[in-house]
């Protein structure tokens, strides 16, 4: 594919100067030019051509990498309204980090928009607009949902590893952000959408302007958008925790209701297995100080804690883009960009699963709400007040720089120098978590006032708690009554506001000088030559109640710290052959950087690739490339934080490995890696105590993560090869084949709870048991850490296949059709370089982190007849494996694979969604576009394995069809 960059400018440090540069540029380009008049050929030596992942100017744009390119009017031509809607729909991207269907996803990178190419994780993509690093937060994650759409020319994606060129973090490839450039007139856009069942709205709205003469140009885009979130229980594969099939209270449903329950009371019979009584729970409108009106707790009384969750967040983000420039004289030019964003996300889930036994924090025997008159432990669902989180994120952007050329023995050489600083502010509100505090008094002991009130606090002068309210958690949901949850001041002392802050600060100074050396017989011998100086710097706060361990919340503590990068490049480009018998063209690309950081040390990486025309129409390319990503501030010094984390122990002898898999049970019962011994019948119980009807199931003890100061960075090698051919005999057909092999070595990554346990008991590595504790007696795993660690390898082949063919037919119109395909032969990952050690395969494979698609295609077939045109585009995905949760629709239930053993799988069919678009353009420069996407309102297959989601359906599947609108009018 061919295409054009215009060089890169730098970027300013301070606000307050690009303010200024700003008016001035204004001015000038605005201004008419009373002065010398500027040599016209003077834009056109500026504008070099380059292509991302090399940096030499080129008059032949083909490279040996291979890049895919989204044009405006591709983008004009589909139904999304982000960069991050319009990347993941590649073939070549991976599950969506953090989707918008992930709704107990917690920390500072909820909330934004991330793409994943290769499915090697968000932090192996890098980012670049304008060919300049987009701000990073402290984990590394650069938020693509900073960039208003409304600004953006294209948007090229290098499928290569590039940090000969970029440096660190482009293992799996670059996304390429290009802004509008000498925009002249102006624009503006209005989109308005929803779901057919009438939710999820979404508007866009968009205004550009811009001018440009031979001094200068300047350009102003500005964007205001608003996603309404979408309910679970507004959809029948999400409105229960296990999906349509098993919509009842034994499948997922919390024993932690909102009705409440006294835990080991004497309501129903003893049971000697567990040496306990029942939970016990009110009977709905009867006294609750009257033990009599108690019963054993029923499956019924259950909650479903998906009917308070969204299914798709909520987003509002209103963006600014300024971009500049101003001829200074015939071979110089200052160039400025400015972006404003403020990004809003919305998250709610069920309130709070509150269990006093956690907490330490009984409803007292001296409260006057107990109907038994001694300590009692309990458990209660904050149903009234369910949890929130609101994501603010703030992002300034600026660069600023001078670029230009000059002369040196008759060839000419392009250079620029420039400074970047870009900084993003973050505040997050969470509202639903209780306050420890205020839980221990509000259920400590309490008593009737002479006003008829339930006051904190014993009776007497100077005994009463002032400020504080009582709480009856054994009240049901619904019920009235003194102490009930749904008392507006008992919510306010209950559950205060808690704010999250974090700060990230990225500064780069570069310079960089392009040109040619000296002619050899096939060509000229270009040169790239350059150094960088790279700040990263950054703050998370978690709020002091959560740091204190005083809140329900996930504990965390303060992520804080900065490194400093310096590197220097050298890229030479070498013709070999030209027109030649089988050597139209041969050509060499070699590059290498040397990076030191302040943190770790230095690196040196290298790049060679080679391009060769055999005949004009087939252009033969490959590469070699070395990469490297360096830990993260928050992989580095990133504190510790918690979670309830979702896993199903390979032990359980009826849902785990251990069923069906003799070496996996045998290994739970002989208490293998050091961990207790286990009964053959051994069951994991999930919160509350309760058995687990479900699977993955979410553990009733708080696990802990963390970051690691002794990490070093992962190293990676990319190899391509590929093709292109462009028959004579078939005008407006190019074909093109690429195949791609990643290796990561000594790979920085979060264990998860669930890899632990597999390496432990199915892949027999005892160093992986030393992690977790069990309790002796009942085998619950009650603790855990699963922190950072540079790991074994991670490995991944496929090939990227595409189709594009533009032809006309009288009378009927134009005609373009694109079928890009991408096969994955394999994704790997080995946990550490014990020989021992298996390999566990990830590919066509659906678990708790996301899936990996063996086959993703699309399909785009595009009409345009004079003023009217349509697009029609099929996005195919290939069918899933995951671990059988329910043995009644377990389909391969002998599946046995080297590194599980046996381990029963379930499989399910492909999927194919179906986008369609019908535009007009009107005799007053006006487009009306109309479309739907997901047209058949497809459903892609139940998932109980949950990935990139929180419910039981893929996080980047359609969740219903959409109907869309859309309007640009251009002055």
């Amino acid at each position: 594919m061919r295409y054009r960059t215009l060089s890169r400018g730098g970027e300013l440090r301070r606000s307050a100067l690009v303010s200024a540069i700003f008016l001035s540029l204004s001015g000038a380009a605005f201004a008419q030019d009373s002065g010398s008049q500027t040599n016209p050929e003077h834009a056109k030596r500026l504008e070099t051509v380059t292509v991302t992942g090399s940096r030499i100017p080129r008059v032949d744009v083909e490279t040996s990498q291979p890049v895919v390119v989204i044009d405006r009017t591709q983008i004009d031509n589909q139904g999304f309204t982000s960069v991050a809607d319009i990347l993941q729909n590649l073939t070549e991207v991976g599950s969506p980090p953090i989707s918008r269907a992930s709704a107990l996803s917690s920390g500072e990178d909820v909330g934004g928009y991330y793409v994943d190419l290769r499915n090697l994780g968000p932090e192996r993509t890098l980012i670049l607009v304008n060919g300049k690093r987009l701000g990073a937060n402290t984990t590394g994650l650069q938020d693509l949902g900073q960039i208003p759409v409304s600004s953006i020319e294209r948007i090229e994606v290098l499928k290569d590893g590039a940090s000969s060129i970029y440096g660190s973090d482009a293992i799996a490839g670059v996304v390429n952000v290009i802004t509008r450039s000498n925009f002249t007139g102006a624009e503006a856009k209005a989109y308005v959408g929803e779901y057919e069942q009438g939710d999820g709205k979404k508007q866009s709205y968009d205004f550009t302007l811009g001018t440009a003469n031979e001094r200068g140009s300047i350009m102003v885009s500005a964007q205001y958008q608003k996603e309404d979130p979408v309910w679970a229980k507004d959809r029948e594969f999400s409105a229960f925790p296990s999906g349509p099939n098993h919509p009842g209270p034994t499948d997922g449903w919390s024993a932690i209701s909102q009705y409440g329950y006294i835990v080991n009371a004497p309501c129903g019979p003893y049971n000697p297995t567990t040496k306990s009584y029942p939970n016990c729970t009110l009977t709905p409108g009867s006294d609750p100080r009257k033990f009599a009106n108690y019963h054993s707790l029923t499956l019924d009384e259950y909650a479903n804690s998906n009917q308070q969750m969204m299914l798709q967040t909520g987003l509002e983000k209103t963006s600014l883009f300024v971009a500049g420039k101003y001829n200074l004289g015939d071979n110089i030019a200052f160039k400025t960009d400015f972006l404003y964003n403020k990004r809003i996300t919305l998250q709610q889930i069920a309130g709070y699963p509150y269990q006093s036994r956690a907490f330490d924090t009984p409803l007292s025997g001296d409260s006057y709400f107990n109907p038994l008159g001694k300590d009692l432990n309990f458990g209660r669902r904050g149903w009234e007040v369910p949890r929130t989180t609101d994501s603010e994120l703030e992002t300034y952007r600026w660069t600023a720089g001078f670029e230009g050329y000059f002369d040196l023995g008759g060839r000419t050489w392009n250079w620029d120098v420039g400074a970047m600083t870009n900084r993003n502010n973050m505040l997050k509100t969470n509202h639903g978590d209780f306050n420890l505090v205020a839980a221990e008094n509000a259920l400590g002991p309490s008593f009737l006032g002479a006003d008829g009130k339930v006051h904190c606090g014993k009776p007497g002068v100077g005994n009463e708690i002032i400020g504080c309210v009582p709480w009856n958690p054994l009240l049901p949901y619904g019920q009235a009554g003194a102490g009930s949850l749904a008392n507006a001041d008992l919510q306010a002392f209950l559950f205060p506001e808690y704010h999250d802050t974090g700060k990230t600060t990225t500064v780069d100074y570069s310079a960089n000088m392009a040109g040619t050396l000296f002619s050899l017989p096939a060509g000229d011998l270009g040169l790239a030559a350059g150094v960088e100086h790279r700040e990263e710097e950054g703050r998370f706060v978690p709020d002091a109640f959560r740091q204190a361990g005083l809140s329900s919340g996930l504990p965390a503590t303060t992520t804080s710290g900065k490194y400093r990068v310096n590197e220097a490049y050298l890229e030479l480009d070498a013709p070999l052959l030209r027109d030649m018998t089988m050597a139209r063209e041969l050509s060499v690309n070699i590059a290498t950087r040397y990076s030191d950081y302040d943190n770790f040390g230095s690196t040196t990486n290298s790049k060679f690739g080679f391009k060769w025309k055999p005949f004009d129409e087939l252009l033969v390319r490959g590469s070699w490339a070395q990469g490297f990503r360096a830990p993260t501030i928050s992989d580095l010094y990133g504190g510790t934080g918690g979670s309830f984390s979702y896993y199903t122990d390979p032990c359980d002898a009826k849902r785990g490995s251990a069923a069906g898999n003799a070496p996996v049970a045998a290994r739970c019962g002989a208490g293998f890696g050091g961990q207790p011994a286990l009964a053959a019948n051994f069951r994991q119980l999930g919160q509350g105590g309760v058995l687990c009807t479900t699977y993955p199931c979410q553990t009733g003890y708080q696990f802990t993560n963390g970051s690691n100061a002794n990490l070093t960075p992962e190293t990676a090698t990319t190899r391509t090869l590929g093709l292109i051919y462009n028959p004579h005999y078939v005008e407006g057909l190019d074909v093109s084949l690429d195949w791609y092999k990643i290796d990561i070595k000594n790979v920085i990554a979060t264990d998860s709870v669930q890899n632990i346990l597999d390496d432990c008991y199915s892949g027999g590595i005892a160093s992986r048991c030393t992690g977790f504790h069990r309790d002796p007696s009942t085998g619950v795993i009650t603790s855990m850490y699963y922190g950072l660690t540079n790991k074994g390898w991670q490995k991944t082949e496929g090939y990227d296949f595409g189709v594009n063919y533009r032809f006309s037919i009288a009378s009927v119109g134009q005609f373009a059709a694109r079928w890009n395909t991408t096969y994955i032969d394999y994704l790997d990952i080995k946990a550490d370089d014990n020989p021992a050690t298996k390999v566990q395969p990830f590919n066509g494979i659906a678990n708790s982190a996301g899936v990996n698609f063996r086959v993703r295609s699309n399909l785009t077939l595009d009409w345009t007849r004079g003023i009217f045109g349509a697009t029609w585009t099929m996005r195919y995905y290939s069918g899933l494996a995951e671990k059988c949760s329910y043995m009644t629709e377990c389909n391969d239930p002998n599946h046995v694979d080297a590194f599980n053993g046996a381990q029963p799988m379930r499989h399910v069919a492909t999927t194919t969604f179906n986008d369609v678009q019908f535009r007009w353009n009107m005799p007053w420069k006006g487009i009306i576009s109309v479309g739907a996407n997901n047209v058949f309102d497809k459903q892609g297959p139940i998932l109980y394995t949950k990935p990139a989601s929180s419910f039981a359906y893929y996080g980047g599947f359609d969740i219903g069809r959409f109907y869309y609108l859309k309007y640009t009018q251009r002055f």
